[in-house]
């Protein structure tokens, strides 16, 4: 059987796939398995506590108290941060010192899809095995708690929400003798936030660390999430950006872990080439630890040889940001990310922040005296084709001999100058078919042919 938890926590349908019944059960599984029962020295009584957050789904009402609910009935006290960032909660979960955090959020899909995952204590997301935990402990019975055993849930939107804002912006504009600091004065960004959990968050950051806020897609209504807006349908910003002359445009999808950005003309900055541009702003400021940058196996080549050209050296991991995260602790790297605007900042962060993105992106833009297109053509990205073949074997393209020997003549036809990839779908029967070239042309003809390939030798 296929896991429950996918690359970032479980997802479904909200009330077909994702029901009420089983985010209660999640939350009873959570505390059964993440529980601590050893109390802290700032716990009452050594009762243990989690925080839940959510973005603004309308399926998020009835998903975060069935969650609460399963969590309390499991003995722990609940504080429900309301609407809120996945960062958001990641960063509390650390600061507020309490046992786990928990996301109600499918992040950059439809409305009508929801997703549950977890931090662990310190703001960290779960690996592999514990979420497998979770799950081998899902619907059981176990002997729970009664009487004053049982928890409680408070509400406490406000002091969470200022209080994350407060760490964003200490982040790029730390006060100085008592007064805040503006290093983004004089910068006009148009934030796109996607209708979603941080429509109040980034542009009030922005605004404090100095910059001029122009504000699209922030008014959520439940249904509206991503709808034509934020990060997976940037054309209404990048008209936005060209009509105002701001200096840049930043979009976030609906859990504000991504963000990726516009430059004035209106062309779009991906997350690799943000990556590339902090990552080369870490290193002047000697805080990129070992020179180097985390990337997944789909950011571009075009960032990998230019970053070379300039002594940064990139490690490359699965793609999913826990498992960059995974690779940075490991190796005591400061910076890493994807190249769809997932990116992790150590030195401020435990997981991919968009809102972070976009304050440290707009200092570099002023430290620099740079424009974003400037900046952003350091790191030209290689033309790349990508093609999705269904109704395959996807597990034999890594076995299949036929399929490794033309992914073998196509890398001997690219050499240096480009490559390929072949990713099996982590859901479906399909097997994606990746080449990057010198030129379009090329691209395209190489993941025809790969495709091809693939699609014949691995029909099921």
């Amino acid at each position: 059987m296929p896991r429950m938890f996918g690359t970032d926590g479980v997802r479904g349908l909200a009330n077909r796939d994702l029901t009420a019944q089983l985010a209660l059960d999640l939350g009873d599984a959570a505390v059964r398995v993440l529980g601590d029962d050893s109390p802290k020295p700032d716990q009452k009584a050594g009762r243990r506590r989690a925080l839940i957050g959510r973005d603004t789904r309308v399926s998020g009402d009835f998903l975060s108290n069935a969650l609460a609910a399963g969590m309390s009935a499991g003995g722990f006290d609940v504080i429900d941060a309301g609407i809120i960032p996945t960062p958001g909660v990641a960063y509390l979960t650390s600061v507020l010192n309490v046992e786990m955090g928990a996301v109600i959020s499918a992040s950059h899909n439809p409305m009508p899809d929801n997703g549950i995952k977890f931090f662990a204590r310190g703001g960290f997301k779960l690996p592999d095995a514990k979420e497998d935990e979770i799950e081998a402990v899902l619907g059981q019975d176990w002997e729970r708690p009664t009487g004053a055993g049982v928890g409680r849930v408070s509400h406490d939107s406000n002091t969470a929400t200022n209080m994350y804002i407060d760490h964003l912006v200490a982040t790029v504009a730390p006060i100085v003798d008592g007064t805040q600091t503006k290093p983004l004065k004089g910068l006009k960004v148009v934030a796109d936030c996607a209708n979603g959990a941080t429509s109040v968050v980034a542009p009030e950051a922005l605004r404090r660390a100095g910059a001029d806020v122009i504000v699209i897609n922030a008014s959520p209504d439940g249904y509206n999430i991503n709808k034509n807006a934020g990060s997976t349908h940037p054309e209404q910003l990048q008209a936005m950006v060209k009509a105002s002359n701001a200096d840049l445009g930043v979009a976030f999808d609906g859990d504000a872990d991504r963000c990726l950005a516009v430059d004035e003309d209106g062309t779009l900055v991906n997350g690799d080439q943000i990556m590339g541009i902090l990552a080369r702003a870490k290193q002047r400021e000697g805080k990129l630890n070992h020179d180097t940058l985390v990337v997944t196996v789909m950011s571009n080549l075009g960032l990998k040889l230019a970053l070379k050209e300039m002594g940064i050296r990139t490690v490359q991991t699965n793609v999913g940001d826990r498992y960059v995260l995974e690779e940075m602790l490991r190796g005591d790297y400061s910076l890493g990310g994807e190249q769809s605007g997932h990116v992790i900042n150590r030195e401020f962060a435990t997981t991919g922040d968009g809102t972070l993105t976009a304050l440290t992106l707009c200092k570099e833009i002023v430290d620099s005296g740079r424009s974003l297109k400037s900046l952003a053509a350091d790191f030209p990205q290689l033309p790349q084709q990508l093609i999705n073949v269904p109704n395959v074997d996807k597990m034999a393209a890594k076995t299949n001999q036929a399929v490794l020997d033309a992914i073998a003549r196509e890398e001997a036809l690219l050499g240096d100058a480009g490559r390929v990839l072949l990713r099996p779908s982590g859901t479906e029967p399909l097997v994606r078919v990746m080449a990057e070239a010198a030129t379009q042309e090329q691209a395209d003809e190489v993941t025809a042919r790969l495709a091809q390939v693939v699609a014949d030798e691995l029909a099921l």
